[in-house]
């Protein structure tokens, strides 16, 4: 729950407020939506150093704060008056998500429990699939009452009474025998073709997730739908992705390599349903939904079964920078291919990335059993 309203504050916040607040100041929408980008970069920049910072200290209390920081930012906006206090807002928030999204959770829950943190993860990222279904329709209501500046205070208020409840949730620091394992392992190298290769996996399947939720209605009309239609057809994306996760839940013990493999090739026969056969846009934006439910899963699993828990806690921030980075431009690329290129154009470009994504697992399911007996991926634990 802590996550959902963290993401809820902040990647997912301007869906819903864009409008109200584009109409109310006259900023540019290409502003008010654009300081989602500027935020998402902050965050980028800032992933390595989170996730340095879980490894020397814990993420008990980085988690706790990162709803302070992004209250603070929300407190900001509601209280701005001019477009660069607005953007100030954001970059604020943008420090928010470093500290305490995905990457700062997985990799604090890889510190805290190794291998055993694969069951939490999966749970968290089912639970947190119900994030837009419970925000959304809680931020409309807050604005349509109070007006999107008391939303904003509101959703402050929330985030500071709720988060430092991982203080209480969260162990305050891992067991002295297992952490001096974790230093002794710190020194082993990893292997730098998988590392590369699951960066650029985690960062196309961010892009296509982006583009999926920014530009999913547009591209739907530009293919003939009502904007009715569309809308009802994007609702199938919500419930694929927690019942894929569930499902995985269900499925029992197997190396995250498969759930990888699933997962790239539902999100790339998706896509070009939705592109090439009419009559199945709703089959392919179950397929897609099923596989990206799956990509939250394997961003937090796969690393933690490919390396060391000490270099997973490090590397996840680096691992994540590329991602971050991607979804701060797609909407910018993803705009001008809709606008040039039209809706077909842009299903060719995310076509041509997911097919590219399975071409990169199948390499790492390749190379596994290499990885597997390679110095870093020691058994001597």
């Amino acid at each position: 729950m802590l996550q959902i309203l963290v993401w809820g504050g902040s990647f997912f916040l301007l869906a819903v407020m864009g409008e109200p607040i584009t109409r109310e100041t006259g900023w540019g929408s290409q502003w008010v939506y654009g300081a989602l980008s500027l935020s998402l970069m902050v965050s980028a920049l800032l992933a390595p150093l989170s996730s340095r910072l879980v490894a020397r200290y814990g993420g008990r209390t980085q988690l706790a704060s990162s709803g302070v920081i992004v209250a603070l930012g929300l407190l900001i906006i509601a209280a701005s008056q001019t477009l660069p206090t607005f953007l100030l807002a954001w970059v604020i928030i943008g420090v928010g998500m470093a500290a305490g999204l995905y990457e700062a959770l997985f990799a604090t829950l890889g510190a805290l429990y190794a291998e055993r943190a694969g069951k939490a993860i999966t749970g968290i990222t089912l639970i947190t699939g119900f994030a837009t279904t419970l925000c959304w329709p809680l931020v409309a209501f807050a604005i349509e009452h109070v007006g999107w500046r008391y939303a904003c205070v509101g959703y402050a208020a929330v985030l500071l009474v709720t988060t430092p409840f991982y203080l209480k949730v969260l162990p305050s620091a891992v067991r002295s025998a297992p952490r001096k394992r974790l230093i002794e392992q710190s020194s082993a190298g990893v292997n730098r073709r998988v590392y590369l290769q699951l960066t650029w996996i985690f960062a196309l399947g961010a892009v296509i997730m982006t583009a999926i939720s920014v530009q999913l209605v547009a591209v739907l009309q530009g293919l003939g739908y009502s904007l009715a239609a569309a809308i009802a057809l994007s609702a199938l994306l919500g419930p694929s992705q927690v019942a894929s996760r569930v499902l995985q839940m269900l499925a029992g013990k197997r190396h995250p390599i498969w759930t990888a493999l699933v997962s790239v090739v539902l999100v790339a026969v998706g896509v070009l349903l939705v592109a090439f056969v009419p009559g199945a846009t709703a089959a392919g934006l179950l397929l897609y939904g099923l596989g990206n439910g799956l990509r939250a899963i394997v961003r937090g699993l796969l690393p933690l079964a490919l390396m060391p828990p000490s270099q997973y806690v490090v590397l996840m921030g680096k691992m994540s920078r590329p991602s971050l980075i991607g979804q701060a431009l797609t909407p910018l690329v993803g705009g001008y291919l809709l606008q040039h290129f039209g809706a077909m154009g842009v299903l060719m470009a995310l076509g041509c990335l997911a097919a590219i994504n399975v071409g990169l697992v199948v390499m790492v399911l390749r190379a596994l059993p290499a990885a597997k007996s390679a110095p870093n991926e020691t058994d001597e634990r």
